[in-house]
């Protein structure tokens, strides 16, 4: 099972700032994963919350049953320790996906106190880096493509 994690603020995407953000929205970012996941027979739970705790509490409960996680952290990227330190509690991987390039935003937004939890962070491709995180996890977790002509790691 991929952990599909998004903190606050990500429930109005779609509507919030979408010059930034873009017009997709969560639903439709949850579904493009499940369908990413389900060529690789990959079962994805997906979360959001606007608080750190619940966050943090929904990881240890799936720590052991997780085989990747995908976290867009919002801006708890910049502050929470916590919530990296949960990450580094879980042995499965995990991507940071952020929608916006935060390197080429503001100062305060260059910082990923998380990053360093995770295996890999992609940031600036809109929704599409859910799904480059999605198919990475799946390979990357052994999983079998349900397409016989399509080989593990491609």
């Amino acid at each position: 099972m991929i952990l599909l994690l998004n903190g606050p603020n990500l429930n109005l995407l779609g509507e919030r700032e979408p010059d930034i953000y873009g017009r997709t929205t969560l639903a439709e970012i949850e579904k493009m994963v499940v369908d990413a996941c389900a060529g690789w027979t990959v079962q994805v739970k997906a979360f959001q919350s606007n608080h750190e705790g619940k966050l943090i509490d929904f990881l240890h409960e799936h720590r052991k049953a997780a085989k990747g996680i995908i976290l867009n952290p919002g801006a708890l990227t910049h502050t929470s320790y916590a919530l990296h330190d949960a990450l580094k509690a879980v042995p499965a991987p995990a991507i940071e996906v952020h929608l916006s390039n935060i390197h080429a935003r503001e100062g305060f937004r260059h910082t990923s106190v998380t990053a360093p939890a995770c295996r890999g962070v992609i940031a600036g491709l809109g929704y599409r880096g859910y799904i480059l995180a999605a198919e990475w996890l799946c390979a990357e977790s052994g999983a079998l493509p349900r397409d016989p002509t399509r080989r593990k790691g491609q």
